[in-house]
């Protein structure tokens, strides 16, 4: 299995482990787990709670923005080993993301961030390049 696609597979993981610590956290804030409201819930995280929630919602998005990063590096038929060091960075980036924002380092977490969205215009990049008519 190509390495990118193995990042792709870990990092679909990542929302949901993000998840059970964010549950674990609301029976920690709240003594209990609401989950016949719990989008209500988890909008009334304070502190690490709430971090750890809008982690959870930055790991789908960014999910997402990879998904479409490995379709297109694939469609361009992109050689998958000019793609591992940046599927490798991306995924670095995506498991120390939740930890800078639960640590609430702000500029840690927006420069880790940022860093993870640049291996994914690198694999863009080298599909442009490397596939049909690039």
């Amino acid at each position: 299995m190509p390495v990118l696609l193995l990042v792709l597979f870990l990092v679909s993981l990542l929302p949901i482990l993000l998840a059970w610590v964010g549950a674990i956290l609301r029976v920690r804030q709240f003594g209990h787990l609401d989950n016949h409201h719990p989008r209500a819930q988890q909008a009334r995280l304070t502190g690490l709670g709430a971090r750890v929630n809008a982690a959870q919602a930055n790991a789908w998005e960014s999910l997402a923005v990879f998904a479409a990063v490995c379709i297109i590096a694939v469609g361009a038929g992109t050689d998958p080993a000019r793609l591992d060091a940046a599927a490798w960075l991306f995924l670095a980036c995506r498991l120390v993301h939740p930890v800078v924002y639960a640590a609430n380092l702000a500029w840690w977490r927006s420069g880790v961030y940022g860093l993870g969205m640049a291996a994914c215009l690198y694999i863009v990049w080298q599909a442009f390049i490397t596939g049909p008519g690039g």
